[in-house]
């Protein structure tokens, strides 16, 4: 590995190292803040918060109960979804179309709608050649916001069901997901927009741009003329999407080359930044959430275990990479790094980045639930393919999503915790609160809902021949595997080769967005109320520490063996075997 991408991943942790606990200790101040007490911005927010309380009707001083506050998620989600459905089917009589898009078709704004209200920004099309301006904007870019919050806000209420007793009130979903959007989100995009625009990207209203290329090519070979060509660049409000789409941990994009593209991800500075914003908010919360539950060690043991998982999937997927194709070096390619090469497998990736930077930034990318690339991940080795892939099917926990990576790493803390009690013959507590049949159950149906959604479509998309739109042999498994691991964690990144724009596709991929999202959130939530309404119980010498070391080291193990047992036969016949026929 050259010392340039070893640099990079040092300048990557230093940043976060720089910003996390500043942040973490803002959203803390920000989500518990009560009535007596204050929170930074109140004198700015404050105002503008009341105005939209009373023109929505919203009561900010009454609080819900889990099955209020998920009902009140659901309303709002099913409003969001039918709304952006119809924007894209009727965007080409909308104002802000400079390039004439039409509407799309009905399946495709089905899965459109969902991808981005789920905040997987799974999309099957191309960007620039599909979506006008104002879909951008009001549609997608909007949900890239309030689907974030929505995210961390779920979150946040579990964290005040571990901390509260004798109550089964978790909040009010309204002010959490108001307050997060103004004065979390917004803020930050708006200061990492204006930092993108600086480096380059683009951001404007305009359609085409028309440019004549240097390349002159001869109207025939006998002719001494040349014919200029003319290249249209499409323009369009690229920063303010791509600010959003990293530090919401959403993905998608305005270009289909994604953060590839030079016009959303310009230099190496822009693409160190762009990893970073989306590690800031996962990272960030767990650091809240230490503060939230008055144990900062908490925190910093989750922390821990999130960042020992990025860093062994960040360094296999850039090693993988930089050692490039076997089977090429069998057949005497020199893939070797030096002076005059990046070396490694280069296929599919931007020189501007290489094998190691474009490995760095898929392991961040598919370590949350963001579906952002700057490489082309179907390019890779089959190991290197193998590191994302099994990353996102982790549950995508190192750090996860805004918000929802935290609630994944509690959800596997309390399974954690309840195995160790059974090694002992304890009942099990978490941070004071007694974790019992209902509460495991709830984790059951969070642990089941992923790989149901996952491997049921993926083998029906083997087995249909109508439904055949992959490579065959190994790595048409593994795209198959990909594109559902991807849709199945609300990630959407994609084995990019697949065709799955049909309609078996967008409806398949669609129910298990739904899925990833609601029947991981609804059980979350529901845990959140049955742990409020508990006593907290005093430690004693029989409980189990949870802010050890020892205990980190069990909830790695419990992330493996969820994901070995369930995920390793199909590995087993895709790219595993992929890379043993090489």
């Amino acid at each position: 590995m050259s010392w340039q991408a070893i640099i990079q991943a040092f300048v990557l942790v230093g940043l976060l190292a720089a910003t996390v606990p500043f942040l973490g200790r803002y959203m803390a101040d920000v989500y518990g803040a009560r009535d007596d007490t204050s929170a930074p911005g109140d004198r700015f927010f404050d105002p503008i918060e009341r105005t939209i309380y009373r023109i929505c009707g919203i009561d900010s001083k009454r609080e819900q109960r889990w099955n209020v506050y998920a009902t009140s998620l659901l309303a709002f989600s099913l409003v969001s979804v039918l709304l952006l459905y119809a924007m894209h089917r009727v965007q080409g009589v909308l104002p802000f179309n400079p390039t004439d898009r039409v509407g799309v078709s009905p399946m495709g704004s089905f899965n459109a709608a969902i991808s981005f209200v789920t905040n997987t920004n799974w999309q099957w099309y191309s960007g620039e050649l599909t979506i006008s301006h104002l879909t951008n904007m009001l549609g997608n870019t909007v949900q890239n916001f309030v689907s974030a919050a929505a995210g961390m806000v779920v979150v946040v209420a579990l964290i005040r069901g571990i901390t509260r007793t004798g109550t089964r009130n978790l909040g009010n979903f309204w002010v959490d997901l108001i307050r997060t959007l103004l004065r979390i989100l917004l803020p930050l995009a708006l200061v990492f927009s204006v930092v993108l625009i600086s480096q380059g990207v683009v951001q404007n209203l305009g359609g085409y741009t028309a440019a004549v290329t240097i390349d002159q090519t001869p109207v025939d070979a006998g002719d001494s003329s040349t014919a200029i060509t003319e290249q249209l660049i499409p323009g369009g409000p690229v920063a303010s999407q791509e600010a959003i789409k990293e530090l919401g941990t959403n993905g998608g994009g305005f270009y289909n080359a994604n953060s590839a593209h030079p016009f959303s991800n310009p230099n190496g500075l822009t693409n160190i930044l762009q990893i970073w914003s989306l590690l800031l908010i996962p990272f960030s919360f767990v650091v809240a959430f230490g503060r939230l539950v008055r144990d900062r060690s908490q925190g910093r043991v989750l922390i821990a275990v999130m960042a020992t998982v990025l860093i062994v999937f960040s360094g296999f997927a850039m090693l993988a990479e930089q050692q490039g194709n076997p089977a090429l070096t069998t057949r005497g390619a020199d893939q070797s790094l030096s002076v005059s090469q990046s070396g490694g497998n280069m296929e599919g990736k931007e020189a501007r980045f290489g094998p190691a930077g474009s490995g760095l930034f898929a392991a961040a990318a598919t370590g949350t639930s963001t579906g952002a690339v700057n490489s082309m991940h179907d390019s890779y080795t089959p190991l290197g393919g193998l590191s994302p892939m099994l990353h996102m099917m982790l549950g995508e926990v190192s750090p996860g999503g805004v918000g929802v990576g935290l609630g994944g790493m509690l959800i596997m803390a309390l399974l954690a915790v309840f195995i160790a009690g059974l090694m002992v013959g304890r009942t099990p507590e978490y941070l004071g609160k007694k974790i019992q049949a209902p509460e495991m159950k709830l984790v059951v149906l969070y642990i089941f809902a992923m790989p149901f959604a996952l491997l049921t479509f993926a083998a029906a998309s083997v087995l249909l021949d109508s439904a055949a739109t992959f490579q065959p042999g190994t790595h048409g498994l593994s795209e198959v595997l990909y594109n559902f691991a991807s849709t199945a964690n609300n990630n959407g990144s994609a084995f990019a080769y697949q065709g799955t724009g049909t309609q078996w596709y967008n409806t398949t991929q669609g129910i298990s967005m739904l899925m990833a999202r609601f029947f991981t959130i609804i059980p979350v939530l529901a845990i959140g109320g049955s742990l409020a309404a508990k006593p907290k119980v005093p430690a004693t010498t029989g409980t189990m520490p949870t802010n050890t070391a020892l205990f980190g080291f069990l909830i790695v193990g419990v992330i493996a063996i969820v994901a070995g047992l369930t995920f390793f036969p199909a590995l087993s016949l895709g790219p595993i075997l992929e890379h043993l026929s090489l």
